[in-house]
C-alpha cells in the first residue's frame, strides 16, 4: 500500500437555499451563504465537493425562484462554478416535485448519488454508487441515501413517479459491493443520528435517523450526514469518521484523509463562512437577487400593531399572537372549527406595515392545509404531545424539554391550537398531563368528533404526533401557507386579530 496518497473533501449541507450572505430578514448581509463558502475551498485532482442534500428550499430566493422563475436554478449555478463532484438528494428537495428536481439536476454538472431513490419515469439524472479515481491513483468509493422519511412528510403529488425505499438494505448492498474495490468508502446520508453521540443514549424510536445503526454495523470510513442541522465538526463513532455542518451555509466543513501503512488518518474542522465571496459569480447573479428583494419590500397589508417573536419556552408558556395570525388564517381558509400550527425554530415577525419578506420569512415552509376529522382522544393524544415540551430543571424552573432539543432543535414540533381551551400540568406525568379541554364551553368528551386544520407535515403524524396518522381526511387546500397568507391580506388588507380559544401552562 501507497502511503502519500491523501484526499481532501470539503462538504456542504442543508443550504436550503440560501447563497447570497443574507437571512432576508433585513437587507444586512452577514458572515453565511454559499457564495461566502466557495470562495475557500482550493480545489485539485485530489480534492472532492460534496454536498448533502436539502439545497432547493428554505430561503426567500429559492422560494421566489420556483414561484416566479422556475426555469432559473441559481444553485445549480453556485455550485457549477465551485466544481462540486457529488451531491445527494435530502427530503425538501422534493417539496416543489419531480419537473423543478428535474431541471435542477440537469442544470447541475455534479454526480447525484441516491441509491434508494428510484425514478420511475427513468429522467432524473441520478446514479447509484460510484468509484471515483483521484489524480494521485486513489480509489474512493461513494454511494448516497436519504432518510426514508420523505414518504411520511412529502406531499404525494411531489412523489409522483419517485420511490424512496428503506436506505438500510440499500447502503449495505452497495457497501459490499465497493468495500473490494474502492481504497476508502464513503456514505454522504441526508439523515443523522438517533442516539446522543457522547452518551449513547437513545433519542429517538423512529428510523428517521439511522446514522448509529450504519456506524455499528457497517464499516464505512467516512460517514458524511446532515439533516439535523447539528455542528459536528468530526470524531469517530466506532470504526467510521462522521461529520455534519449546521443548515444555511452558515459553516463548512473541510476534511483531510491521509493514508498511512495502518490504514486512513483522518481529521477534520467546521470552517466559517467568512472572507469574501466569489465577486464574478456574486455579480452574475445578483439581478435575481436583487429582483427578490424588491418582491420581499413589496406591501401586502396591515395589522393593528407589529408580531413579534419572543423566546420559545415564552411563547410556549404565554402564547404568541404569530401563531394566533396562522391560525386565523388557517380557519378562514379551511373552515374547520379547530386549527393548530407551530413556529419555525426561528422566525422573524412582522411590521405593522406588511411585506412579502415578514411573510415568507415568518412561515417558511411550503405546507399545504390538511382539514382531518378528529375525536376527543386524538385531540387529548396530541395535546399530551405538546404537553412533552415542557420540562422541569433540577432548581424547579419550567424549561424545554431534552427530547425537543437533542440531537436536532424541534421548538417547530410544538404546536398552538386555537377553537379550544385547555389546561397543561407540567408537574403530571407524561401522557397525562392535559386536564382539560373545552369547545365553546363545553367539555370535550372522548367520542366527540371535530373539524381539525394543520399543515401536511403535521398530518403525516411527524414530530410525534402518530395519533393523526389513518384519521380520516376531510379537505386538502392545495395553496401553500405562504401564499394562503397573502391571499388573506389582499382579502383584508386591515386585519383585525382574533382571539379564538386559550391556554394555561402551570407548573
Amino acid at each position: 500500500m501507497e502511503s502519500n496518497r491523501s484526499l481532501k473533501i470539503y462538504f456542504t449541507s442543508d443550504i436550503h437555499g440560501y447563497i447570497f450572505p443574507t437571512t432576508y430578514d433585513t437587507k444586512e448581509q452577514k458572515e453565511m451563504g454559499l457564495l461566502n463558502c466557495i470562495n475557500n475551498f482550493k480545489k485539485d485532482e485530489n480534492t472532492l465537493i460534496i454536498d448533502g442534500g436539502d439545497s432547493l428550499q428554505g430561503s426567500p430566493l429559492a422560494y421566489y425562484c420556483q414561484k416566479n422563475e422556475p426555469t432559473t436554478y441559481p444553485m445549480a449555478d453556485v455550485m457549477n462554478a465551485a466544481g462540486y463532484d457529488f451531491i445527494t438528494l435530502g427530503n425538501h428537495d422534493f417539496n416543489y416535485g419531480y419537473e423543478y428536481l428535474n431541471g435542477y439536476l440537469k442544470k447541475l454538472d455534479a454526480v447525484c448519488l441516491s441509491e434508494n431513490v428510484k425514478d420511475e419515469l427513468g429522467e432524473l439524472p441520478i446514479t447509484t454508487s460510484f468509484i471515483k479515481v483521484m489524480g494521485n491513483g486513489l480509489k474512493v468509493g461513494l454511494v448516497g441515501i436519504v432518510t426514508d422519511y420523505v414518504n411520511l412528510w412529502e406531499r404525494p403529488e411531489n412523489l409522483k413517479h419517485i420511490k424512496v425505499t428503506d436506505p438500510f438494505p440499500k447502503i449495505r448492498q452497495a457497501y459490499e459491493k465497493m468495500k473490494s474495490e474502492a481504497d476508502i468508502c464513503i456514505c454522504i446520508y441526508h439523515g443523522g443520528f438517533e442516539e446522543d453521540l457522547e452518551t449513547g443514549k437513545k433519542l429517538s424510536k423512529t428510523t428517521e435517523n439511522i446514522g448509529n445503526r450504519i456506524c455499528r454495523e457497517l464499516k464505512f470510513d467516512l460517514l458524511l450526514t446532515g439533516h439535523q442541522h447539528m455542528p459536528l465538526k468530526g470524531q469517530w463513532l466506532n470504526d467510521t469518521y462522521i461529520a455534519q455542518p449546521p443548515a444555511n451555509a452558515l459553516k463548512y466543513i473541510e476534511i483531510e484523509v491521509q493514508e498511512s501503512k495502518n490504514g486512513f488518518e483522518i481529521s477534520s474542522d467546521l470552517k466559517e463562512a467568512g472572507g469574501v465571496c466569489d465577486e464574478g459569480l456574486y455579480q452574475k447573479l445578483l439581478p435575481i437577487e436583487a429582483r427578490v428583494q424588491k418582491w420581499l419590500d413589496g406591501p401586502v397589508g396591515f395589522l393593528p400593531h407589529p408580531l413579534l417573536p419572543d423566546f420559545p419556552l415564552s411563547m410556549a408558556v404565554h402564547g404568541t399572537q404569530i401563531a394566533d395570525f396562522f391560525n386565523q388564517v388557517q380557519l378562514e381558509s379551511s373552515g374547520a372549527q379547530i386549527s393548530c400550527t407551530s413556529l419555525a425554530n426561528e422566525v422573524a415577525g412582522f411590521n405593522q406595515e406588511v411585506t412579502v419578506r415578514d411573510v415568507i420569512a415568518t412561515y417558511r415552509f411550503p405546507n399545504i392545509l390538511i382539514v382531518l376529522e378528529v375525536t376527543g382522544e386524538v385531540l387529548k393524544q396530541a395535546l399530551e404531545r405538546v404537553a412533552e415540551y415542557f420540562d422541569i430543571d433540577l432548581k424547579g424552573d419550567l424549561c424545554i424539554s431534552d427530547s425537543f432539543l437533542k440531537p436536532k432543535v424541534e421548538h417547530y414540533n410544538y404546536d398552538f391550537f386555537s377553537g379550544i381551551c385547555y389546561n397543561i400540568d407540567v408537574k403530571k406525568p407524561k401522557g397525562n398531563r392535559v386536564e382539560s379541554i373545552n369547545y365553546q364551553g363545553k367539555r370535550i368528551e372522548m367520542n366527540d368528533t371535530f373539524t381539525l386544520c394543520m399543515n401536511n407535515y403535521r398530518a403525516s403524524g411527524a414530530g410525534g404526533y402518530e395519533m393523526y396518522q389513518g384519521v380520516k381526511v376531510v379537505k386538502e387546500i392545495q395553496i401553500e401557507m405562504p401564499e394562503l397568507i397573502l391571499q388573506y391580506f389582499e382579502k383584508h388588507p386591515k386585519v383585525i386579530l382574533q382571539k379564538n380559544g386559550e391556554f394555561h401552562v402551570k407548573w
